[in-house]
């Protein structure tokens, strides 16, 4: 079976440090909001299918701001898969692990990271080869020292791990000082409410923020091994 995550692609979210879950609720908005995101230094989306425009919204990045790294989340059905696939997205994200969705994105060839709570959960996802697994909700179900906990059985397998839900600017380097964490996924970055107001420039301030905070975490990780 091959693997569920492309290595180069998921190397290349783990050098960005974030990918920005957005929830868009008007296809127009998505060009001014990667451009916003870009301009803080994230370079990385999530468009979760929460609302009808989502896809439309995936179309629009790709043609006006290729440079961004366009994924789908919230994939949910067998049916939403083509549908991603079609519309061209980078990757695939789920909030849980959906055996026959997981399979029907590696038919596809759809780089897909699914959600995972439990021991169980990541036993399914070791299965279906996958790698690269979403931990949702982060801080609603334990945070860190849970996900610790329930990844250390499976620490020899090299699992990577991009925590999402609860997740803010205050909390975020504990989670990126922990070897196991790929990426963050990032919800605060742009949260509905400032994408309906187009407050891109409140935007682009968050995302430098968080970048800000990746690079020092990891300087200072890199100086502590070193």
């Amino acid at each position: 079976m091959s693997s569920a995550f492309d290595l180069k692609l998921a190397a290349s979210i783990e050098q960005t440090g974030i990918i920005a879950v957005l929830v868009v609720d008007d296809a127009k908005d998505a060009v001014p909001l990667a451009r916003a995101l870009l301009a803080g230094g994230v370079n990385a989306i999530e468009l979760t299918l929460r609302t009808p425009a989502a896809l439309d919204a995936l179309r629009e990045v790709k043609a006006g701001v290729p440079e961004m790294l366009a994924g789908v989340g919230t994939i949910l059905t067998v049916g939403q898969v083509a549908q991603v696939v079609a519309a061209g997205a980078a990757f695939g994200v789920a909030p849980g692990l959906n055996p026959r969705v997981l399979a029907a994105a590696q038919e596809a060839g759809l780089s897909f990271a699914p959600g995972i709570l439990t021991p169980s959960d990541i036993e399914q996802a070791i299965e279906h080869d996958c790698k690269l697994l979403k931990f949702f909700p982060a801080e609603p179900s334990g945070g860190l020292a849970y996900l610790k906990s329930i990844a250390a059985p499976y620490a020899h397998l090299g699992l990577r791990f991009v925590p999402l839900g609860g997740l803010t600017a205050k909390n975020m380097a504990s989670y990126l000082a922990e070897p196991t964490i790929s990426a963050l996924g990032g919800s605060w970055l742009a949260p509905r409410e400032l994408i309906r107001a187009a407050d891109w420039g409140k935007i682009t301030a968050l995302s430098a923020e968080a970048v800000r905070i990746i690079k020092s975490t990891r300087q200072r990780s890199a100086t502590t091994s070193g």
